[in-house]
């Protein structure tokens, strides 16, 4: 494993003996992929780790069947299945949940980006971003890693470092002093000397006494930002993350963000603070389910391409989640289905990868999960998801399949994706192009979500819209509904073909079972990726 890859893993010491080695390898893969933002080929991915081609084959076809990660020809991308191993993380330390919808009022009161962010050892991690849609708006996103002296909360949490923490902040600063592991923020142009660590020395000793933080111009020209703590419930008092707005010097400087601004930041903190005294915690949600089962049925179907020990230690992260934030090793043998020596050595390897951090008898998840290829993946769109899903089912039905909207006005059906075949007769659409919605069968599909008409409520009742000939003679199309987490209809997929190729009767015999089962795989992904990311529909 090379240098660059043992850093991202955590492994730049040795394992301990009890940890499982395909599982540090696995890691190393996703992190790659990750930095990489979400795509390397098998070739890029055989350097970036320093592993054996064959490796890398065997780690990509087991991530592959878990639905982690996607092939496109000799191309591996991360696939939005991948998010809930971050959803994991978000869900177990509730912040999302719970403070979103504060952050999201005060950015929209402001016009300004505001994010949430935790602390992970010496740097400061995104969990939550409110942002504007500007020319010259905030670029950084959930799960992005980032130094804590170049940074408004990066202080804030510095109050509470040990001594420890203070020497490993200077360790990495000796090792790294471009900051070029850092891959969200722009490096360094100098080399920070003493002077550096004393400013941020000074900067965490006023905020330890001011209660509050500025960043003005320090990870790049014409950024600032100003942080308050949200403390934790209970005697002790600590942060349990950092709000901050943020903006640029066009609009505020750090004078005017700690004038203006701050008074609303506090009163939106102080919000925050009550939700987390006065929620009660949740009842824990259902586990996965037969997950040991589903990996041994894999190992015998793919044989030795398939690694098991890797396949088994990943579901170990998604045992934790919504109530089950901090877990017994026999709690998560039983949530998993694995044995306790098996959920055990993939604990004592997550442990020396910094994934899970041990507190007496239990475990829990730490924010650097959010490393594996939560960023990239928290940026996707809807036809960013369903256009791998698109592609498998024309290569199934031989016909072209498309991805529409409903425009603003709600009379026009916008396509977003497309997938098509190679046919000398075939429909002629392109992504971009708009039709009348009520003559077109994801139109239908889509209106009849929220109107209440008699061949609509047609619609809504069979779960899918068949429009033959109306459009234009020779064109017949089927179309079912893609959900949103709340049940709302946000698009539709349709295949269209010419008329002589099936008839009516045999599109939904034939077409419409491939359609719909698709449409799940579609708002299955959509629904992990939509969990505690934005996902827009086109």
């Amino acid at each position: 494993m090379t240098a660059r890859a043992a850093a991202l893993t955590g492994t730049g010491g040795s394992a301990p003996a009890e940890a499982v080695a395909p599982l540090i390898r696995g890691i190393a893969v996703l992190r790659e992929l990750t930095e990489a933002n979400g795509t390397l080929s098998l070739s890029g991915l055989e350097r970036a780790t320093g592993l054996a081609r064959s490796t890398v084959d065997r780690i990509t076809t087991t991530l592959a069947r878990m639905g982690y990660v996607r092939f496109d020809g000799r191309d591996v991308h991360l696939s939005p299945r991948l998010m809930e191993l971050g959803n994991a993380y978000l869900s177990a330390l509730r912040l999302p949940a719970l403070l979103s919808p504060h952050a999201d009022a005060l950015a929209d009161e402001l016009d300004e980006s505001v994010s949430l962010a935790v602390a992970d050892q010496d740097g400061i991690r995104f969990i939550h971003q409110a942002t504007r849609r500007r020319a010259m708006s905030l670029s950084f996103r959930i799960g992005d890693l980032l130094p804590a002296e170049r940074t408004a909360p990066g202080p804030l949490f510095a109050t509470e470092w040990t001594t420890a923490d203070w020497q490993r902040w200077r360790d990495r600063r000796a090792a790294d002093p471009r900051d070029l592991s850092f891959t969200a923020v722009p490096p360094r142009t100098h080399r920070p000397d003493a002077r550096d660590d004393g400013t941020f020395v000074s900067r965490t000793e006023e905020a330890s006494a001011n209660g509050w933080s500025l960043d003005d111009q320090l990870i790049e020209p014409g950024l600032v930002a100003i942080s308050v703590p949200v403390r934790s419930p209970g005697s002790d008092g600590r942060t349990a993350c950092v709000a901050s707005v943020v903006s640029h010097t066009s609009r505020h400087t750090a004078h005017t963000l700690r004038t203006a601004l701050l008074p609303r930041l506090r009163f939106t903190v102080e919000a925050m603070e009550r939700e987390l005294r006065d929620t009660p915690p949740p009842e824990p949600g259902p586990p996965p389910s037969d997950l040991a089962l589903w990996t041994g049925a894999s190992k015998q179907q793919l044989g030795r391409e398939f690694i098991e020990s890797l396949a088994r230690g990943l579901t170990v992260l998604t045992a934790f989640g919504e109530g089950r934030p901090e877990l017994t090793l026999t709690e998560v043998a039983r949530a998993t289905g694995l044995a306790r020596a098996t959920a055990r050595r993939a604990l004592i390897t997550y442990g020396h990868l910094g994934l899970v951090a041990p507190a007496g008898r239990t475990f829990a998840l730490t924010p650097r999960v959010l490393s594996l290829g939560f960023p990239p993946l928290s940026r996707t769109t809807l036809p960013e998801i369903a256009q791998p899903h698109l592609a498998d089912l024309t290569s199934r039905i031989h016909e072209s399949t498309s991805l529409a909207v409903l425009s603003e006005s709600g009379e026009e059906i916008q396509y977003t994706a497309r997938a098509t075949t190679a046919r000398v007769m075939s429909v002629n659409i392109t992504v971009g192009t708009r039709l009348p919605a009520h003559a077109t069968a994801p139109g239908r599909v889509l209106l009849a979500d929220t109107r209440e008409e008699g061949t609509l409520a047609s619609v809504r009742s069979q779960g899918y819209a068949l429009v033959d000939e109306e459009l234009e003679e020779g064109l017949r199309s089927i179309a079912v509904p893609i959900r949103d987490r709340s049940g709302r209809v946000v698009a539709a997929l349709n295949t269209a073909l010419h008329a002589s190729r099936r008839t009516p009767r045999e599109c939904v015999t034939d077409l419409l079972p491939e359609l719909t089962a698709t449409a799940t795989r579609i708002q299955t992904d959509f629904h992990t990726a939509a969990r505690f990311t934005h996902v827009a529909a086109s």
